[in-house]
């Protein structure tokens, strides 16, 4: 299926859980925040938030500084 993360295309097999993506992109443990189509996923919840086919995600990296 297609996704789009940060407005690039992304394949993922049908099924694929934001956890999924998450382990795909190889994102870190801590000071990552996802939303998926306009609306933000708890991590409590990434195991279980199935995707669909065009959905739309923004990934959110914290950054140290000022």
């Amino acid at each position: 299926m297609k996704v789009f993360v940060n407005n690039k295309e992304q394949e993922l097999p049908a099924g694929s859980t934001v956890q999924t993506l998450a382990s795909l992109l190889k994102l870190p443990d801590n000071g990552v925040a996802i939303a998926a189509n306009n609306r933000m996923i708890p991590r409590t919840e990434w195991m279980q938030t199935v995707l669909q086919d065009n959905d739309h995600l923004v990934i959110i990296k914290a950054a140290c500084g000022g």
